[in-house]
């Protein structure tokens, strides 16, 4: 069975468009004798995001497959009906060619030919792939399940037996292109089994069955983290990861909560690893747009020239690898927050453009000329200080203020002792819950250790040693040997204090800056006094000086000067 029996570069006596008849006085497209409908990719790119908000990817997949399978599996019946005398290898063509007059996929031999397992496939040009995208993003499972489960009926019926086609890449989760796998049951083995309840099995009844079972376990694993923070003695209210005992968090979690009311740009600065993303959730949780997507992205993760099209999305073609049109997270976050870590980070070129995105409330895509509205609120996050950065050219001054309409300054941990032990005793419990393990209480000794340690990494350094100790403790309790070696160590001893430089003179530093800029300009005293900002004669008449300088320097007592080498 070459393909699953429908090789695209099979011969084929018959044209597929005769199989089509339109019949306008009674509004009715034919495709081989039966009534059609013509659904605009759109209309089903909706449908497919209603599914997938209201279930989730496995109903949604399970419910367009199976609606797949019995139209593929329909198709082939009526055209072994209308068309008794033509061979199988023929109808399998025939079926790929209509697939394609209908504007699903151009198919295409894949890499190798079929032996004793399935074949592979190309689904060019997918529809399905297309408008997953457009819909949702980026995803990281395959989304041509119309396709697979078309493809699936459609062989099944002009075989009668099953015969399953199975995606493992596709443009939806940023492959290169759409391929299947696609052959006999009995040639898969065991690698069909996971992808079997999509196509036959329990109904959408038992699929919702399903969901409310993974809704209640997830209310489990939410009612014991309840139980083990309270265990840890987490105030009531208390996040987990931002306890503010201390009058310094105390100040900016309710300056979070009332920002949180409104609509307003906030920005959260403070020290790498103070939990200013943990805010920024939190701030999300609490405003009117929680039931929203709450959308991440590290500024200074990516290179520059991602960052632009992660942000705003790429029309297809716009650049080297851009295949298909793409979303970005403005468009992706929709209704939610999109929360913008290290801003700082970003080149005056996305700078500008982040601006124009704030203010007018659209966006436009890379290589696209239209723009796209969207409902979006940013937060963001920086370890610099952007009011110097600004100040100082490295900066927009207008984005800064742009940003800033309320800005949290989150402490350093070792600016609230108070919360090390308390926040200890919550990151615990989590770490317990994480590796499945009851939490340990801090032992007396672990505890000091605690307290004493400067945190220079914050409450993400607090968070691993925590995990780590939950990983290694042998005892009830954590133990000092649980901890990481630094904590244990304790701060280096201080030495005798440094014996401070000899100050320099204004004429030392004014020397050492003009030698170096002569020397950056490969001894062109021309070029050199153009940047230092005087004129050459004076230039010449200072290097005169350090030259006179030098060679009395290194003469011995009584002896000729000698001439130093100079430039």
């Amino acid at each position: 069975m070459q393909n699953g029996g429908m090789d695209p570069d099979h011969p084929l006596p018959l044209d597929p468009r005769s199989l089509l008849d339109f019949d306008p006085e009674h509004a009715q497209l034919l495709c081989a004798g039966q009534r059609s409908v013509m659904v605009g990719a759109a209309a089903l790119g909706s449908l497919r995001k209603e599914l997938l908000e209201a279930f989730g990817v496995r109903v949604a997949r399970r419910v367009l497959t199976r609606f797949a399978y019995a139209h593929g599996h329909g198709l082939a019946e009526r055209l072994r009906e209308a068309l008794p005398d033509l061979p199988r290898p023929e109808l399998g063509v025939l079926g790929s060619r209509l697939a394609g007059l209908q504007g699903h996929l151009l198919l295409r031999l894949g890499r190798g030919r079929p032996g004793d397992g399935p074949a592979e496939v190309v689904w060019a040009y997918s529809w399905e792939a297309d408008e997953h995208v457009r819909q949702v993003g980026q995803v990281d499972y395959c989304a041509c399940w119309t396709l697979s489960g078309f493809a699936s009926g459609f062989l099944s019926a002009l075989h009668g037996e099953a015969v399953y086609s199975v995606e493992h890449e596709c443009v939806a989760k940023g492959d290169p292109i759409c391929r299947a796998r696609t052959g006999r049951a009995a040639t898969w083995g065991a690698g069909l089994d996971e992808h079997l309840p999509y196509f036959h099995g329990e109904g959408l009844g038992d699929s919702l069955d399903e969901v409310v079972a993974a809704l209640k376990r997830a209310e489990g694993r939410l009612r014991a983290r309840a139980r083990a923070l309270a265990a840890a003695g987490a105030e009531a209210g208390e996040a987990a990861g931002v306890v503010s005992r201390s009058p310094a968090m105390r100040r900016a979690l309710d300056l979070t909560r009332r920002a949180a009311r409104a609509d307003a740009t906030v920005l959260f600065s403070g020290r790498s690893g103070v939990g200013k993303e943990r805010l920024a959730r939190l701030l999300h949780g609490w405003s009117p747009r929680a039931g929203g997507p709450f959308v991440a992205l590290n500024c200074g993760a990516l290179p520059e020239y991602l960052v632009e099209s992660e942000l705003f999305g790429h029309a297809r073609g716009a650049f080297t690898g851009a295949i298909h049109d793409r979303a970005g997270l403005f468009e992706a976050a929709s209704g939610g927050t999109l929360f913008l870590d290290e801003v700082g980070e970003l080149s005056p070129a996305v700078q500008v453009k982040l601006l124009r995105a704030l203010q007018e409330r659209e966006v436009r895509r890379v290589g696209e000329n239209k723009t796209r509205r969207v409902d979006v609120r940013i937060v963001a996050a920086t370890h610099r200080d952007l009011g110097r950065d600004a100040a100082e050219g490295r900066f927009r001054e207008d984005l800064y203020f742009r940003l800033r309409v309320v800005e949290v300054r989150v402490p350093s941990l070792a600016e609230r002792p108070e919360d090390v032990l308390p926040l200890a005793r919550v990151l615990l419990a989590e770490a317990a819950l994480r590796l499945g393990r009851p939490p340990p209480p801090l032992g007396p000794a672990a505890a000091d250790l605690l307290t004493r340690h400067a945190w220079p990494g914050n409450v993400r350094e607090l968070e691993n040693a925590l995990e780590r100790a939950v990983a290694l403790a042998a005892g009830p309790r954590v133990e000092p040997e649980d901890l990481p070696e630094e904590l244990r160590r304790g701060p280096a001893p201080a030495g005798p204090a440094p014996r401070p430089p000899a100050p320099r003179t204004l004429a030392d530093v004014e020397r050492e800056h003009v030698l170096a800029t002569l020397a950056a300009h490969g001894g062109n005293q021309t070029l050199a006094a153009r940047a230092l900002g005087i004129g050459t004669t004076t230039l010449y008449r200072k290097l005169k000086r350090y030259r006179a300088d030098d060679e009395s320097a290194a003469a011995p007592p009584g002896a000729p000067p000698a001439r130093a080498p100079w430039p």
